[in-house]
């Protein structure tokens, strides 16, 4: 399921990330790589700020919905 789908405040792990080859690429240099755990912080509209690693990034849905958890 999408990263979408997770609660605030519930750490899941990447399972996959989908798109093209830059935009799989450019996650990959934010700290969204497979198998790494990300905690969702909050979520308005769909958007979600998560904490990956030490620090909080925000992604719009579109991103998120990239994201396999």
């Amino acid at each position: 399921m999408p990263l979408t789908m997770a609660k605030p405040g519930e750490t899941v792990t990447i399972r996959r990330i989908t798109g093209r080859d830059d935009m799989r690429r450019h996650l990959a240099q934010l700290g969204f790589v497979v198998d790494s755990d990300v905690t969702v912080v909050s979520e308005i509209a769909g958007n979600l700020i998560v904490q990956v690693k030490d620090s909080r990034i925000a992604l719009d849905k579109t991103m998120a919905n990239r994201i396999m958890i």
